[in-house]
């Protein structure tokens, strides 16, 4: 606001000053210098004051709610502000200003109705226009949000605050790069602005632009100590560039902040188990269950998949992830009807198009399908990172398309006008998910399929693939979605995952040159106290056996020697592998004898991957989702001897398998058999099985049949 604007919006608001007496003049004065030094207290007694000379000064009520809002106390500011309206209603700030106590306040219906008035009564109004595209973005009513806020930076270029309230509903839409161009210049404009730095950080973190992403929220913190949201992002942040110690200490210093930052106790709780930090795991995770119970943002639902071995509490996580994080406001209309065509056009959305278990997992599939009766379009929201899987993935579909810079609502309006019959999610909540393009609806039948473990808790998501291993009749109800119950494994696999010829040497694998060797190539985080506990156990009853681990991080590895030393077992018998090219790590499983899987977070393409190798994969079979993949790949390769269900039967069998070198070799000699003979690793044949579930689903459809759970009979 210019001089001149203030001086009119004074005159035309405080008509009752210019009449009284000139000490309430100057009382009004002096409240207002000492507000704007931050004497609140001072300033709050002066206005009060005023008032009792003359009860109807509304810049005294204007000021006393503008106090109230930098106290906090947000509700006596909408009082005030509500007492300076019935003075007089054609002041355009006292409207502004009572939208951004009520929007403090969470009221954000009524906020819009406050800032559309004051632009009413001044068109001109920068902050009102800013504030009114901010409001909005918290609605989701994304698109009209940046259309208020490019409105006010037409109005005032060099306004920062309306730079970065239209960074914050770009970066909403999915367009990133667009908001860290907002961003920055929201920093350049003000560049003492935390706010700012926090939020370019932020995005930078989103596009995987981690020093960029810390530099900023280092600066945002250094501005605000107590941004606990700064604290919480640099947290991510450095988590993500395996910084796991000082990620967790932002963590810590963000929850002390503000206990009740959304989910961030279930991130700080996945960054320990990263770590094999179990210090209070049990206590703390048995507390992460009663937040949920409670519907409270504790964690995100892929760390409770993690941690906890039930799927009513997987549910309900995933609502309330949900609700607290779907932006659906502006979703499109509803989809219109789709024709039947001769062939059914398939969608399927992922960030994973690279050498990532997802497409390794998927590349045949997508090969195998029948384009006489399919089209198959794929949706790409992921880094091309030009590798070969990329390649050969894109070369698969029938069409395929980069959305990265496109919003969650284009995404769904772009699946509308190719006409896609269904629309494949391949990453429920997993690293880079975007289950917003789902939440506008982007075919008239959305399935939730392999990335993620567990139902999604939404109600746009109709269909959920799995089979009777994954999800027994019972536990049906703790599935938002119907239930497709292929007749094998749930899994597609790749039969032409390639194996490199090279031969490993244990001496060069690091491992010793005798003795039985167990490997669990899981995440770190996989592995819990008490399947630790056991694995401790077999050890110390099998002699000369040592265990292989993936090295995830130095922390781990550190936690988890001390670990194996405090139960009696010496901490050089355990043996840590590095990464490797898929092929090469494929090759060199070849030198274990047994697997071992984990509780409650079973081996998922791990388990594919050493069976595929010709390592026999021992699972502990749990109740959930996650607890069961292995039992289900097992049974699709004709081994159940290898599933067991209680913790004395997983170690007994594992020790028995070491002590009796013929009865391993016996299930290695059938795996070698069944490997490229059972429905496991059949890729057409599972092709042919999905692809009969699409055709069912696609038939009820066109019936005008309400999705309903699915069983497929085996060909």
């Amino acid at each position: 606001m210019n001089r001149k604007q203030r001086r009119a919006e004074a005159k035309q608001g405080a008509r009752v000053t210019q009449r009284a007496a000139p000490d309430v003049r100057e009382m009004f004065a002096a409240a207002l210098q000492n507000q704007r030094a931050g004497r609140l207290g001072e300033a709050e007694r002066l206005c009060r004051r005023v008032l009792t000379v003359d009860s109807r000064h509304a810049d005294s009520l204007l000021l006393l709610g503008a106090i109230a809002c930098q106290a906090g106390r947000h509700d006596l500011a909408v009082d005030m502000l509500g007492k300076a309206i019935a003075i007089d209603a054609k002041v355009a700030a006292y409207h502004g200003n009572l939208g951004v106590a009520l929007q403090k306040l969470g009221r954000l219906e009524q906020a819009v109705g406050c800032y559309r008035k004051a632009i009413e009564l001044r068109p001109d109004f920068a902050e009102a226009h800013s504030n009114l595209g901010n409001a909005l973005a918290l609605l989701g009513r994304l698109d009209e949000a940046a259309a208020c806020c490019r409105s006010a930076i037409e109005l005032r270029p060099g306004y920062p605050e309306a730079h970065g309230n239209l960074g914050v509903a770009l970066q909403k839409l999915g367009r990133l790069e667009q908001a860290v161009g907002c961003y920055r210049k929201a920093v350049e404009l003000g560049p003492n602005d935390p706010g700012a730095y926090r939020n370019l950080g932020g995005a930078l973190q989103k596009l995987g632009r981690l020093d960029e992403a810390v530099g900023c929220l280092r600066k945002a913190i250094e501005l605000r100590p107590d941004d606990a949201e700064a604290q919480g992002y640099l947290g991510g942040a450095l988590a993500e560039q395996g910084r796991l110690a000082e990620a967790l200490a932002r963590y810590d210093k963000a929850i002390a902040l503000k206990p009740g930052l959304d989910f961030l106790q279930g991130r700080k709780l996945h960054t320990r188990m990263c770590m094999c930090d179990w210090d209070g795991i049990k206590s703390q995770t048995e507390d992460l269950i009663r937040h949920i119970e409670r519907g409270e943002k504790i964690s995100p639902p892929f760390i409770s998949l993690s941690l906890i071995d039930c799927s009513q509490i997987h549910r309900k996580s995933a609502e309330i992830f949900v609700r607290s994080t779907s932006q659906a406001t502006d979703a499109p209309p509803a989809i219109a009807r789709h024709p039947r065509r001769d062939k059914i056009r398939l969608g399927y959305f992922s960030a994973d198009y690279h050498a990532h278990a997802t497409s390794r997992l998927m590349a045949g599939l997508f090969e195998q399908h029948d384009r006489a009766s399919f089209e198959i379009v794929g949706f790409s929201f992921g880094p091309d990172k030009k590798d070969a899987m990329r390649e050969r993935v894109a070369a698969s579909f029938d069409r395929f398309i980069d959305v990265r810079d496109r919003s969650d609502r284009d995404v769904a309006l772009l699946a509308r006008n190719l006409d896609i019959d269904i629309a494949v999610d391949l990453m429920g909540f997993t690293t880079d998910s975007r289950w917003n393009i789902f939440a506008h609806r982007a075919a008239p039948l959305q399935v939730n399929y392999l990335g993620y473990p567990g139902t999604m808790g939404a109600d746009y998501m109709d269909y959920i693939i799995a089979d009777r291993v994954l999800i027994p009749d019972d536990s049906g109800k703790y599935y938002s979605e119907n239930i497709i119950y292929l007749p094998h494994s749930y899994q597609a696999n790749d039969r032409k995952r390639p194996i490199a010829e090279r031969l490993f040497t244990r001496q060069e694998l690091r491992l010793p040159d005798s003795g039985f060797v167990y490997c669990c190539f899981n995440n770190n985080y996989k592995i819990t106290p008490a399947i630790f506990d056991g694995w401790m156990r077999i050890l110390g009853q099998v002699r000369d056996s040592v265990l292989w681990l993936l090295a995830d991080n130095p922390w781990a590895e550190r936690n988890l020697r001390r670990e194996a030393a405090a139960r009696g077992v010496a901490a050089e018998r355990l043996v840590f592998a590095g990464r490797l090219p898929a092929a090469e790590h494929l090759a060199r499983q070849r030198a274990a004898d047994l697997f071992l899987d984990t509780l409650p977070y079973n081996a998922h393409t791990t388990a594919s991957d050493a069976l595929w190798a010709g390592l026999p994969v021992l699972t502990r079979a749990g109740t959930s989702f996650p607890s069961r993949v292995a039992a289900s790949l097992l049974t699709a390769i004709d081994l159940p001897e290898l599933i067991t269900t209680t913790p004395e039967d997983y170690e007994r069998r594992a020790i028995e398998l070491a002590r009796n070198p013929e009865q391993l070799s016996a299930i290695r000699a059938r795996l070698a058999r069944n490997r490229l003979t059972t429905p496991l690793f059949d890729t057409g044949l599972f092709a042919r099985h999905i692809e009969t579930a699409y055709v069912q689903m696609y038939e009820r459809y066109q019936a005008g049949l309400a999705p309903a759970p699915i069983h497929v009979a085996p060909l």
